[in-house]
């Protein structure tokens, strides 16, 4: 997966819409449309495109070839006091984003929002491996529920019809 870098990557997928939720994080996602052939854009003086599209903001300089899909977290302090919190959160998004790339499908940008703080009652140490375990959990049900509502409609129907 490509890593989301800049604000406008960000605020682009977020304006997007809502793939999926779970009780502590959001999946936003953008489809993003299929690159067009260099020589079919016009080129000289007065030639930019009336409405600027977001594929200028996940353009890959030189790559040619497989597609990946663009993730990337948002965790806010708001959530996550310490930063070894929002450290840990950040890294386990980037890893089960990694377990499900090969399934999510590959024209889209993604952004995972921490929306809720983990309760501190129940996870006193801010790295402590039951909330790694709980996060990740929770990661891969967001991650599994986007999979199953964004698959095409022929692959639900085969599963089911066999």
């Amino acid at each position: 997966m490509q890593r989301l870098k800049t604000r406008a990557q960000f605020q682009a997928v977020m304006a997007a819409g809502v793939c999926a939720r779970t009780p502590h994080f959001v999946l936003h996602r953008l489809v993003l449309p299929a690159a067009a052939p260099a020589c079919a854009s016009p080129t000289g003086p007065g030639s930019l495109p009336a409405v600027q599209g977001p594929q200028a903001l996940f353009a890959v300089p030189g790559a040619r070839g497989a597609v990946q899909p663009w993730l990337g977290p948002l965790v806010p302090k708001r959530w996550a006091k310490r930063s070894v919190t929002r450290h840990l959160l950040r890294r386990q998004i980037y890893a089960v984003g990694n377990d499900f790339a090969a399934r999510l499908p590959r024209d889209g940008a993604y952004v995972v929002r921490l929306r809720s703080a983990f309760d501190p009652r129940h996870f006193i140490s801010a790295s402590s491996e039951p909330l790694r375990q709980a996060v990740r959990g929770e990661l891969q049900q967001l991650f599994a529920h986007a999979v199953r509502k964004l698959a095409p409609p022929s692959a639900t129907a085969e599963g089911s019809g066999a």
